[in-house]
């Protein structure tokens, strides 16, 4: 059997935590990872102070095979990830030559001042990620991806990581939607179902508009024969119910 691979996902920002931002990154690193092998064990929403960004990296690198981080790498003074970072692991920070290097392809050496320099700063012994949006990179330190929170950035920056994931068992699933009940209907049969069928996850997600309810049942699992069977109990349990 395969290993289970599992990741954890820390979103920094007190922007996030307001609500003047809303989070996507969340949603691309999952679907980026799924068909790694890697599953995301948690994620987590932590302000810009630089003990809960050091603690909660620190926590996940101990828990999870990888950990990527989002934002807090920019050039502004509430940019402290990267120190962050080291301090998890007591190391070094300074600037580096070849990030230097990367972010002379967007800037002339006239225009890198002291805010932009800041972006060059990488912990001691960290690989650097390419960013092919910005230039500015990210890097890894450990098991830890410190990726830049920019949506866009922060796709462009993935690209540089595959190589670096080793993967495990891949998570396949399944979808089936049931119109004309609810979760109540369905629920003792939907425990029956994922009792029968060990390793397998079952979730009922709930939908109402107007002229319309119903519930879209999702199942989990490693092994898709065992989920083709879920499934068929799925459309056997709603055709009873709608009788």
């Amino acid at each position: 059997m395969e290993k289970m691979v599992t990741a954890g996902v820390i979103l920094i920002g007190d922007e996030l935590l307001s609500g003047r931002t809303q989070d996507t990154n969340l949603g691309t690193i999952a679907k980026f990872l799924e068909p790694l092998g890697v599953s995301i064990g948690e994620a987590r929403i932590i302000s810009d102070k630089a003990e809960i960004i050091r603690d909660t990296v620190k926590a996940f690198s101990d828990r999870f095979d990888y950990v990527f981080t989002t934002g807090g790498i920019g050039p502004t003074h509430d940019d402290i990830t990267a120190d962050c970072i080291a301090a998890a692991f007591d190391l070094g920070i300074s600037e580096r030559d070849d990030a230097i290097e990367a972010l002379r392809e967007r800037y002339s050496l006239e225009e890198l001042n002291e805010a932009r320099r800041r972006m060059a700063r990488i912990p001691d012994g960290a690989s650097l990620i390419k960013n092919p949006v910005s230039q500015a990179p990210g890097f890894q330190t450990n098991n830890v991806f410190t990726l830049a929170g920019v949506p866009q950035i922060m796709r462009g920056m993935l690209e540089d990581i595959p190589h670096r994931i080793k993967g495990g068992a891949m998570i396949f699933s399944i979808n089936v939607t049931a119109e004309g009940i609810g979760e109540g209907d369905a629920a003792k049969g939907l425990a029956e179902i994922e009792k029968a069928h060990p390793g397998v996850s079952l979730g009922s997600y709930p939908f109402f508009n107007d002229a319309l309810r119903g519930v879209n049942f999702v199942a989990r699992g490693r092994d898709e024969d065992v989920l083709e069977k879920v499934e068929a109990a799925l459309t056997s349990l709603i055709a009873q119910l709608n009788e």
